[in-house]
């Protein structure tokens, strides 16, 4: 890709926009108000656009791709929705603005968020195959599938909460991170290669990349989380940053990233736009999720 990463992604940010705005205006509804509110509110949109980049690197049309990337991030959204819910997070706020239970009551929020997640699986089975290509396609949802399942993000989101706040040790926050934040984030980096047909070691590499980039991004959140000051009342939230120190969690950071870089290295991809995913959460402290 010739284009600057930034111009290209800010391209298919606008277009992830308008496909999402599409498969939200189905209906005029109180759900469907309250999930055009969660998702149609901002957001860097960074595992869709993930895909997508991995996609196109290897010839997929954006066509193909987009109904993918708009699952993914629908899943994305859905979780947010319920982990801002009181009975788990309990925050007020996301992007700027009142969280879903917040502004439409817990009841409508948890429906908005079931919601979400089972329009996401309606349009992956009605997404396009790669040139008729059914298991590739069968793959691809399957691997969304396990990443947001019981063994995905929701055991990761259970990890999360009823994690012991005496617990400081670094392999309990790598399994919370691989199951609440980097699952997503590397069934994103595979998926879009994966139908564009990229061979088979390319695709390990990418998983290795997806893992530590998902690692690197959960544990810049918590960096940030030390910036914001403690809200009295909350609940207890694991931050591995908190638990070994900013200096630690910074080297920490870097040596995450470098592994992400490494893989992309050994895949043998030049791709300037994966590589600036990298350098998203190495120079940019917000990752606005």
């Amino acid at each position: 890709m010739s284009i600057h990463p930034e111009l290209y992604l800010e391209q298919k940010k606008n277009r992830l926009e308008k496909e999402l705005a599409a498969y939200l205006s189905a209906e005029n509804s109180p759900v469907f108000e309250a999930m055009r509110y969660s998702v149609l509110s901002g957001g860097k949109r960074f595992r869709p656009l993930l895909l997508l980049a991995s996609g196109e690197q290897f010839g997929a049309p954006e066509e193909l791709l987009l109904p993918y990337a708009c699952a993914v991030e629908l899943i994305h959204n859905y979780s947010l929705v319920h982990d801002d819910l009181p009975l788990m997070d309990n925050d007020d706020f996301r992007r700027g603005q009142p969280t879903c239970h917040r502004k439409f009551g817990e009841a409508l929020a948890l429906l908005a968020g079931d919601a979400l997640l089972t329009l996401a699986f309606e349009i992956l089975a009605g997404a396009p195959a790669p040139n008729n290509n059914h298991p590739a396609k069968n793959w691809v949802v399957a691997e969304i599938a396990r990443a947001a399942g019981p063994s995905g993000m929701i055991a990761g989101q259970w990890l999360d909460i009823s994690f012991n706040p005496e617990n400081k040790e670094l392999h309990s926050f790598q399994e919370m991170f691989l199951k609440k934040t980097a699952g997503l984030i590397r069934v994103s980096a595979v998926s879009g290669a994966a139908l564009a047909g990229a061979p088979e070691e390319v695709i390990n590499q990418l998983n290795r990349f997806g893992i530590f980039l998902g690692l690197a991004f959960q544990l810049r959140d918590d960096l940030e989380d030390l910036k914001q000051d403690q809200i009295e009342g909350k609940p207890f939230r694991p931050n591995l940053a908190r638990a070994t120190g900013e200096k630690n969690s910074l080297q920490l950071l870097s040596q995450w990233l470098e592994e992400a870089r490494q893989s992309l290295k050994n895949s043998g991809i030049e791709s300037g736009v994966l590589f600036y995913f990298v350098d998203m959460i190495s120079q940019h402290g917000e990752t606005s999720r």
